[in-house]
C-alpha cells in the first residue's frame, strides 16, 4: 500500500473526541486506551473506573463535566485524545481544546433526537476549520441501515459524509464490517482485534455499490479519478487512500467509520485512519497562524488545580521544544517559569523532562497563566492565537457560605474554579448585596456547588438571585417635613415643603427648587436633595424609587439650630410621609428574549412563553441554520430565572437564549405582594 506502510512515523497528534451527550465518547476513549495498551483493560462507564469522567461530580451524574486528556502510543506514534463533554451546559470546555487539536472524532449514533446537538458540534468544527472523522457508534443496536442513517445525519454536516465501511451481518446481526477502501471484511471480536475475512458472496454486490459511491465523492476533487471511473478502470488503492487523506485534511469530506465502542469494535480501523489520514501539528500551526521561527510556542488548552501538585496548565506544544524549568513569556513580556512537566492519562501524570512540537503536556505552577493564552520562548511574548468568548450565561444563583468565616475562603475557591472553567461568571449585585454565580445551565452550576462543598470543603447556600424591582408613583402630592430637636445647647431644625410628582417611564429622577426670599438658604438646598436621594434608595414598598420629580417649594430655617443634617432629616421625613400618599406601585423589569430552537420544537416554545407571562413578538428561520428557528418575545425578568431548564427539556437539551433589557412595567396584585414580602417589606 505504498505510502501507508506501517513503519512510517507520523509524529505526535492531538485529537478531540466530541459528540452529543451519551453518544459513547468516554467509552470510545476507554476502548482506544485499552487497544493501545495504555490501560490493562476496558472498563465500562457504569463501573466508575474509566480514565475519563474520573471526578466525583462526573461519576455522580453519569456524564462528562470537563475535558479529560489521555496520551497513548499507537504504532510508535504519540496520540493525545481529549474527551470533551457532550452536554451543551459544558460545551465551552471544548473551545480552548479544539483550537489546538489536529482533528476531531465526532461520535454519533442513529438517534434522530440527537441531530440538533450533532449539528451544533459540526457547525463549530466548520467555523474553526477542524478536520473530523465521524465514528458511527452502537451499530450493533441500530434498527436502521447505515446508509439510511447517513441520510438522517447528512443535514448536520456542511460537507459530504463519506461512508468508508459498511456493516457485515449474519442472520440480521452485525458481526463485523467491510472496509470499502481496502475491500476486505473484518469479523468483530470483543475487546480484541478483528479477524480479516473474505467478503461473503451475498455481500459483494452491496460492497461494490457502496465503494463506487465513495469513489464518486472522492472524484469530485480528483479529475484523474473521475476519468478512471468514467472509463471503468479500477483505481489503484494508493490513489484511493491518498484522496481519502487529502479530502479529510482539506475539510472536503467527513469520513464515516462504524463500530461499537462498548465492545471495542471498530477501534483499530479508527486508529489507523487517525494515524494515516489526520494532519499533524504542522497543519495546525498554519491554521492558527503561528509565526515562522525557532521559538517554542505553546497553547494552553485547560487549567487544572490538583489537590497536591498545585496548578497545571495543559498545553499543546505547537513549535520548538520546551524543557522542565524553561522560561516562557506571555503577551507583553511577562515571564513565567515551568516547574514540572507531565504526560496526562486522566487524573494520573507521568513526569517528563521535555516536550517537542506536537506533544500535549501539563506544565506545572504557571500561576499567572490562564486557559486560552499563548506562551512562547521569545522574549516579549506574542499575541494570543485564540480569543475565547464564552457564551452569555443562562442560569444563575446567589451564593453565600453557610458560615460567615468561610467568606474569603469561598471567594478564593470560586476564583480557582473559574480558572478551570472560564465560562463561569461571578458578579456582585450592589442593590441586593448578593454574590451571583452565573453559568450555562442548572447542572453546570450544580457541579460548581458540589465542588465547593466536596473538593473545597465549604458548605454553601444558594438561591435565585433577587430581581431588581423598582417602584414609582401614580399621583402627585405636596408634603411638609419638619425636623426639630432641642436637647440643650444647639438644637436641630430643618423645615421643607416638597412637591412630589410622577415622571414618564424611564425618565429617572429630577430635583428642582423654586425657593424665593431665602426661606431655605442655598447652602441647605443641596442637603435637601441629598436627603431626598437617600430616601429614594428604599421607598414605601421596599425598593429603589424611579421616575419621580421632587421640587423644593418652601420651608424655613433657624439661624442657630439649622444644619446640613437637619435639612437632610426634614427631606427624608417629607418623602416618607408624602410617598405613601402618592399611590406607590411596583415596577418589574421586562426583558427582550431571543430564543434559538430546533424548528420541530418551535411550537412548544411559542406555547411556553405565555405561561411565563411572556408575549411573542414573532419568529423566523435562523439565518444560515437549516432546521432552526429564532423566537422573539418579551418576558418579565422574574420569569426567566429557570427558563433554560424548560427550554432544554423541550428541545433535547440544545435550545438557548439571550436577553436584553426592554422596559419596566407595573406589577400589581398577588405577584406584587409576594415580591414585597420576599424583600422583607409589607406592601
Amino acid at each position: 500500500m505504498g505510502n501507508r506502510a506501517g513503519g512510517r512515523r507520523t509524529g505526535p497528534k492531538c485529537i478531540a473526541i466530541v459528540g452529543p451527550f451519551s453518544s459513547g465518547k468516554t467509552t470510545l476513549l476507554e476502548a482506544i486506551l485499552a487497544r493501545t495498551g495504555a490501560i490493562p483493560r476496558q472498563n465500562p462507564v457504569a463501573s466508575g473506573n474509566t480514565v475519563s469522567d474520573h471526578s466525583p461530580e462526573a461519576r455522580a451524574h453519569a456524564m462528562s463535566v470537563e475535558a479529560t486528556f489521555a496520551t497513548t502510543e499507537f504504532m510508535g506514534d504519540s496520540l493525545t485524545f481529549v474527551d470533551c463533554p457532550g452536554s451543551i451546559e459544558f460545551a465551552f470546555e471544548a473551545e480552548p481544546v479544539l483550537a489546538a487539536c489536529d482533528a476531531a472524532i465526532v461520535v454519533a449514533e442513529a438517534d434522530e433526537k440527537k441531530m440538533p446537538a450533532l449539528q451544533l458540534i459540526m457547525r463549530r468544527l466548520d467555523e474553526i476549520g477542524l478536520p473530523r472523522i465521524l465514528f458511527l457508534n452502537k451499530v450493533d443496536k441500530a434498527v436502521t441501515g447505515v446508509r439510511e442513517t447517513l441520510k438522517m445525519l447528512q443535514p448536520t454536516s456542511s460537507v459530504p459524509l463519506l461512508l468508508r465501511q459498511i456493516p457485515l451481518r449474519k442472520d440480521g446481526v452485525v458481526i463485523g464490517s467491510i472496509d470499502l477502501a481496502l475491500e476486505r471484511a473484518y469479523v468483530y471480536r470483543e475487546y480484541a482485534e478483528s479477524e480479516v475475512a473474505e467478503i461473503p458472496g451475498d455481500d459483494k454486490a452491496r460492497e461494490i455499490e457502496a465503494r463506487f459511491s465513495m469513489l464518486e465523492t472522492l472524484a469530485d476533487h480528483d479529475d484523474g479519478l473521475m476519468e478512471q471511473l468514467l472509463e471503468e478502470i479500477e483505481p489503484p488503492k494508493d490513489t484511493v487512500f491518498d484522496d481519502l487523506a487529502a479530502d479529510l485534511r482539506a475539510g472536503a469530506v467527513t469520513p464515516v467509520l462504524i463500530g461499537t465502542a462498548e465492545k471495542g469494535n471498530g477501534v483499530l480501523r479508527l486508529l489507523k485512519a487517525i494515524r494515516h489520514d489526520v494532519p499533524d501539528v504542522e497543519t495546525t500551526r498554519r491554521r492558527l497562524g503561528v509565526p515562522e521561527g525557532e521559538a517554542a510556542v505553546a497553547q494552553v488548552m485547560k487549567t487544572i488545580h490538583t489537590a497536591h501538585g498545585g496548578k497545571l496548565s495543559v498545553s499543546r506544544i505547537l513549535s520548538g521544544q520546551v524543557a522542565d524549568g524553561a522560561e516562557l513569556y506571555l503577551q507583553g513580556g511577562e515571564a513565567v517559569k515551568v516547574s514540572g512537566m507531565y504526560r496526562m492519562l486522566g487524573k494520573d501524570q507521568a513526569k517528563l523532562a521535555s516536550a517537542s512540537a506536537g506533544d500535549t503536556v501539563a506544565l506545572g505552577k504557571l500561576d499567572a497563566v490562564k486557559t486560552g493564552q499563548t506562551l512562547t520562548s521569545a522574549k516579549g511574548g506574542m499575541a494570543p492565537l485564540v480569543i475565547l468568548t464564552p457564551p452569555e450565561p443562562v442560569f444563575a444563583f446567589a451564593l453565600r457560605p453557610k458560615e460567615r468565616k468561610d467568606d474569603v475562603k469561598m471567594s478564593a475557591a470560586i476564583q480557582r474554579l473559574a480558572e478551570e472553567d472560564p465560562s463561569l461568571s461571578l458578579t456582585r449585585n450592589q442593590d441586593s448585596a448578593e454574590t451571583v454565580l452565573s453559568g450555562h445551565g442548572e447542572m453546570h452550576l450544580r457541579v460548581v456547588r458540589e465542588r465547593l462543598e466536596g473538593k473545597n470543603q465549604i458548605p454553601v447556600e444558594g438561591h435565585a438571585p433577587a430581581v431588581p424591582y423598582r417602584e414609582t408613583i401614580r399621583k402627585p402630592v405636596e408634603q411638609r417635613g419638619r425636623h426639630k430637636k432641642q436637647s440643650g445647647g444647639h438644637g436641630q431644625f430643618g423645615d421643607v415643603v416638597l412637591q412630589i410628582k410622577p415622571l414618564p417611564r424611564g425618565t429617572g429622577f429630577q430635583f428642582t427648587d423654586t425657593i424665593t426670599g431665602g426661606v431655605v438658604p442655598k447652602t441647605y438646598i443641596q442637603s435637601v436633595e441629598a436627603g431626598v436621594r437617600d430616601y429614594l434608595k428604599c421607598g414605601p414598598l421596599g425598593f429603589p424609587v424611579v421616575d419621580v420629580a421632587v421640587n423644593l417649594s418652601d420651608g424655613s430655617y433657624h439661624s442657630v439650630d439649622s444644619s446640613d443634617m437637619a435639612f437632610q432629616m426634614a427631606a427624608r421625613l417629607a418623602m416618607k410621609e408624602g410617598m405613601a400618599q402618592c399611590s406607590p406601585v411596583l415596577l418589574e423589569p421586562v426583558m427582550k428574549v431571543q430564543i434559538v430552537t430546533p424548528s420541530d420544537a418551535t411550537a412548544k416554545i411559542i406555547a411556553l412563553v405565555p405561561q411565563r407571562r411572556g408575549q411573542i413578538l414573532g419568529y423566523d428561520a435562523r439565518p444560515d441554520w437549516p432546521g432552526w428557528d429564532v423566537v422573539e418575545a418579551t418576558m418579565p425578568q422574574a420569569e426567566i430565572g429557570d427558563l433554560i431548564i424548560e427550554l432544554r427539556s423541550a428541545t433535547a437539551g440544545v435550545a438557548s437564549y439571550r436577553t436584553t433589557f426592554d422596559h419596566m412595567a407595573e406589577l400589581t396584585g398577588r405577584l406584587a405582594d409576594e415580591a414585597a414580602s420576599a424583600n422583607g417589606k409589607a406592601a
